[in-house]
């Protein structure tokens, strides 16, 4: 049986928590998940992140109705970073884009490469 303690978290009792559509392969954001956060996800199949600016979980979609629905997670060789593969309603990210990473880096300048969802 899976055991989120088992799990390497940073000093703060953290692990970087990086989604993925389950379908499309595209990676849609990066957060931040704890033990607690990890169990929950797994229990609810709604994933579930720890917010480090409110120090609280933060259930995907709880106020937006964008949720993540947990597909598989995945544990890192090095048993530090997890890819959480979702199926995901609506944008992921709260600029409401369908991925947080919509900024590209090209000939040295930032270029925005996707337009908010309609």
């Amino acid at each position: 049986m899976f055991d989120p303690a088992s799990l390497k978290y940073d000093g703060n009792g953290l692990i970087p928590a990086i989604a993925q559509d389950a379908d499309s392969g595209e990676v849609l954001m990066m957060a931040w998940m704890n033990a607690e956060s990890v169990a929950r996800t797994l229990d609810t199949r709604r994933v579930t992140y720890w917010s480090r600016s409110r120090q609280a979980f933060w259930v995907k979609g709880e106020s937006s109705g964008h949720v993540q629905e947990l597909v598989e997670l995945r544990v890192d060789c090095d048993r530090d970073c997890l890819l959480v593969l979702v199926r995901q309603t609506g944008p992921a990210c709260h600029t409401n884009r369908r991925t947080c990473f919509y900024t590209a880096v090209r000939d040295g300048a930032e270029v925005g490469i996707m337009e908010p969802m309609a």
